[in-house]
């Protein structure tokens, strides 16, 4: 358990501290700002062991290049509402992936 929470607390600082204004900004639209992203992301990630970092370095990935353009699509269309239903959702995949795979490769 002390395991999970230290993930859940991982994933935390490196989606949102480790990410910089311009990752966030430009990773719906430039697959180099999101690689860099992913890059940041999944580096401290290692210390759980390298299967579990690349697993989720490329869930992280494929996720944030669904959920950034959608995000940026119902931000620019001022769907608000929407916006932070999309940022809830992909959290919400993120830990799901998280925890499914501390289950399957810790």
């Amino acid at each position: 358990m002390n395991t999970l929470l230290a993930i859940i607390w991982l994933h935390w600082f490196s989606d949102f501290i480790l990410q910089t204004r311009t990752m966030a900004e430009n990773k719906s639209t430039s697959n180099k700002w999101l690689l860099s992203h992913i890059s940041v992301y999944t580096l401290p990630f290692f210390i759980f062991g390298w299967k579990f970092a690349i697993l989720n370095g490329v869930a992280h990935g494929c996720i944030d290049w669904c959920t950034s353009r959608l995000s940026s699509k119902m931000y620019k269309q001022n769907r608000i509402h929407n916006f932070w239903v999309v940022i809830g959702f992909d959290q919400a995949l993120h830990m799901s992936c998280l925890i499914l795979s501390w289950g399957y490769l810790l």
